[in-house]
């Protein structure tokens, strides 16, 4: 199958004549490994809502959010965050980022269906009266910020006084890009498989404490010299990095005219922050990336350099953890991945294109086919212990519309049956452990129309709650399709 191709195809892939190949495959492949159990949860009948009941049900569930609530990621990113931060941006007053850069790309589609992409901006920029923050802990490429700041504005979305940058914040470079471009060629076959963004490289700037950050940009007469010994550090470490004095000359330039543009966007962002808590606003904070990417959780090395796990937004935002209320854990009803790593529950060849294919899974930064599978609970609810969440949200429900059976990863065991606990860090372990899945019908049909829970196919209400059963957490939030109305609040 050419994945080059994919990009091309429609999002109602599963609806279309493909859908006969897509079942078949299903059917005679991959439904029925070896270690399965069939499950036969019978949930109590739901009753029906109406339309009037349903958005004062929806109104009531965003209302009881805490002042400072924040939607974090479940797997290894892209599980749909944005859209849950649009949404609920519009009964905040900020929406903050914590972490991460411009490896964090967030699709979001505005009232009208005009389909927004966005990396460093927080998604609650769509909804004209939310202050967005980019905090202490995010790392800014200054060109790509001016991009999508110049992109939102064509499209019509103002930013004049409505982005705030944290002065702590550091500025990632075009050579830290180039760097992490070096750094991926030198691991050959052990690559991490990062955006080549430049993220880890500016983060260990960032920790080897030679690193610019946005408030260096108001002392253009020490910045030259805190840039040269940046350069120059990259020259040393990679033959293949080429750096002159012109080099030097030409990057100072550009910064200084940054550094006039950028001089309105900057603020204290701890002060801010906490004056905002101080005044009784509601703060929402949006995370990149998400758990099974984070530095000290994750599958290291297989993982991004921030953390995307709730400790991140506290170092990020210079908050303090009492504030913190309600964390909303973003999960997709199955399970993707970019780049290298364990993936216990992947499915692998023509399964796996099929369900990328129904899904549209390409990255939104980079379009970089992910990898799919089945829903790992056993990883599901690692996330859930780590974070904390008070509810999930469970999105691109409706790409599953069409198989005839869904599974779910339940339990990891050893080659010998013995079980495992928790999620394991030895990636060794992650490669040669079995997982044991449950079974569980398929629905048949398109619900990319249905608004109330209690409209959805039985089967597609026993697959939810058997989550919720499985992982202990209520799911308060359904993904049944890209648009913003698309979503079901349970």
């Amino acid at each position: 199958m050419n994945l080059s191709s994919l990009t091309t195809l429609d999002s109602n892939l599963l609806s279309t004549p493909r859908c006969r190949a897509f079942k078949a495959h299903f059917r005679t492949h991959v439904s029925r490994p070896r270690n399965i159990v069939v499950c036969s949860f019978n949930p109590p009948a739901a009753s029906s809502l109406s339309v009037a009941e349903s958005a004062t049900h929806k109104s009531s569930r965003i209302d009881s959010l805490s002042q400072v609530s924040g939607v974090l990621g479940c797997q290894w990113g892209d599980e749909g965050k944005g859209k849950l931060v649009d949404i609920l941006a519009q009964h905040f007053d900020i929406v903050a980022r914590c972490q991460g850069g411009a490896n964090a790309g967030h699709t979001i589609y505005n009232a009208e269906g005009k389909k927004f992409a966005l990396h460093l901006v927080p998604s609650g920029i769509l909804n004209e009266e939310t202050m967005c923050v980019i905090g202490n802990g995010v790392v800014i490429h200054l060109p790509g910020f001016f991009k999508e700041i110049d992109g939102l504005e064509s499209n019509g979305v103002s930013c004049d006084g409505r982005i705030l940058v944290s002065d702590r914040a550091h500025l990632l470079f075009d050579f830290h890009q180039e760097v992490d471009g070096l750094r991926e060629a030198e691991l050959a076959k052990s690559f991490i498989g990062t955006t080549r963004r430049g993220i880890g490289p500016c983060y260990s700037s960032k920790a080897i404490r030679n690193g610019i950050r946005v408030g260096d940009l108001r002392h253009m007469d020490t910045f030259p010299q805190k840039l040269d010994v940046l350069l120059s550090d990259a020259a040393s470490r990679f033959r293949d990095f080429k750096y002159s004095p012109e080099m030097l000359k030409q990057e100072v330039e550009k910064y200084k005219r940054y550094a006039e543009r950028l001089e309105p966007f900057i603020v204290d962002s701890v002060h801010v922050m906490n004056e905002a808590i101080l005044e009784k606003k509601k703060i929402l904070v949006e995370g990149g990336q998400a758990t099974m990417l984070d530095i000290d959780f994750g599958t290291y090395p297989f993982v991004t350099s921030s953390s995307p796990s709730a400790g991140g937004i506290c170092t990020g935002l210079g908050i303090a953890p009492r504030v913190v209320g309600d964390l909303i854990g973003v999960v997709k009803a199955y399970t993707t991945r970019v780049g290298s790593g364990p993936f216990p529950t992947e499915i692998l060849g023509q399964g796996g294109d099929l369900l990328r294919f129904a899904g549209q899974e390409f990255g939104t930064t980079t379009g970089r086919p992910r990898r799919c599978g089945w829903l790992d609970i056993v990883a599901l609810k690692y996330c859930c212990q780590i974070n904390g969440f008070s509810s999930l949200n469970l999105t691109k429900l409706d790409v599953l519309s069409d198989l005839p059976e869904i599974q779910l990863g339940v339990t990891y065991k050893l080659a010998d049956g013995t079980p495992i606990k928790s999620f394991p860090s030895d990636l060794r372990l992650l490669e040669q452990l079995k997982v044991e899945y449950e079974v569980m019908p398929g629905w048949n049909t398109d619900i990319s129309s249905v608004r109330n829970y209690s409209d959805l196919p039985k089967a597609a209400r026993e697959y939810v709650e058997r989550i919720e059963e499985l992982v202990g957490i209520p799911v308060h939030y359904i993904g049944v399709g890209p648009g913003r109305d698309a979503l079901i609040f349970k």
